[in-house]
């Protein structure tokens, strides 16, 4: 037994094999400005071809990995497709203008990709980074995942709401803002634990916007939606002012937390010596009171003074809070900007006369037109 086991222990494994280092490819593209139309949707607009990395093995086994990222991210947030053995890979218009569109890209607005392959053995060794290629890119306009409404509006209506299940809604204070074609928003105090629904009607039960079934987890932070879905959305659990935006191109909407200082107000009004009533406060009424258009967005169209300067009051005679500009020498800062509150004085535009303002508190921003 003795000298079976030293037989045994004297056996010599094979050597394993050594390969040789591979070298980094190179990668080239048939187009580095993409700018495709709706039509061309099935069309191959990108391809991608990179020279081998010749490890020692069989062509065929090669490991590909292609990135796409937006500029400036260093591959952080890159979207892969995987290719083996072939130095070649293609993009429809379809597959790039989704990978844009997922990372919040704008319609028909150009933005910078950086492409780039990673190269390895099957199982993932001696990965080899190509150069980077720039690519210049435009996503264009596809449908949104769920239809608009009709009216162009939107009101909130649930036990989560001041107003309850009383329909029609309270207006304007339960009405959304349409933030772009395509997205809609509103700021309002929602009540914990309870729920809610979104119609396109106000009065009117036959349609509304729901979810496919509330018990998902964290759907009262956000998710899915859809048109006459059979339940009703949950609300957060803690009691509080919440920012819900509702975007219809990828049928999300989000649930959060609206934490600003001084909360959203019932009404606003501006007062500074480039209003008429100059920075006596209280201020004139109802000339200098805004009109609450919805939820988050108050108007107002007054004489403003060049040179001179404003800002924006919650509570009328009250000097405790106001609202200012985040920073009142920004450049067109005087056609409107981000504000917060306890900002800087507003100054205004270089000529005199009648402006509308918007002040918008789901976007933090405020803007003047000249009438």
């Amino acid at each position: 037994m003795l000298s079976l086991l030293l037989v045994t222990a004297c056996d010599k494994v094979d050597d394993l094999p050594l390969y040789e280092t591979g070298v980094e490819p190179v990668l080239t593209a048939s187009n580095t400005t993409i700018a495709p139309l709706p039509a061309d949707s099935n069309k191959t607009v990108l391809t991608l071809d990179w020279s081998s990395p010749d490890y020692a093995t069989d062509t065929a086994s090669y490991k590909y990995i292609i990135q796409i990222d937006s500029t400036g991210r260093n591959f952080s947030k890159a979207v892969s497709k995987e290719v083996i053995g072939q130095r070649s890979a293609s993009f429809l218009a379809k597959e790039l203008n989704t990978i844009m569109l997922n990372y919040g890209f704008e319609f028909n607005k150009a933005y910078d990709l950086d492409v780039r392959v990673i190269s390895s053995y099957a199982n993932n060794n001696e990965r080899l980074l190509s150069n980077t290629v720039k690519i210049r890119a435009t996503p264009y306009k596809i449908p949104p995942k769920i239809s608009l409404p009709t009216t162009g509006k939107l009101y909130i209506v649930g036990d989560a709401t001041v107003g309850g299940w009383n329909n029609p809604v309270p207006t304007p204070s339960q009405e959304l803002s349409r933030m772009d074609e395509t997205t809609f928003g509103g700021i309002f105090q929602i009540n914990g634990a309870k729920e809610y629904l979104v119609l396109p009607l106000n009065g009117n039960w036959d349609n509304k916007y729901s979810v496919a079934n509330k018990t998902v987890p964290n759907l009262n932070q956000g998710g899915d939606f859809g048109f006459n879905l059979p339940d009703n959305f949950p609300a957060p659990a803690t009691t509080g002012l919440y920012k819900l935006v509702m975007d219809f191109q990828t049928g999300k909407f989000t649930m959060a937390p609206f934490t600003q200082q001084h909360g959203l107000p019932d009404s606003l009004y501006i007062v500074g010596d480039a209003t008429p009533g100059g920075w006596n406060n209280p201020v004139p009424i109802p000339s200098q009171r805004f009109t609450r258009v919805n939820s988050s967005v108050f108007e107002i169209t007054i004489s403003l003074t060049s040179g001179k300067k404003y800002l924006f009051l919650p509570t009328n005679g009250d000097w405790g809070r106001k609202y200012g500009a985040t920073d009142g020498n920004a450049s067109n800062i005087n056609l409107g900007g981000p504000f917060k509150p306890e900002g800087e004085d507003m100054p205004a535009p270089t000529v005199t006369g009648n402006y509308k303002i918007v002040v918008d508190f789901l976007t933090g921003k405020y803007t003047l037109t000249k009438i």
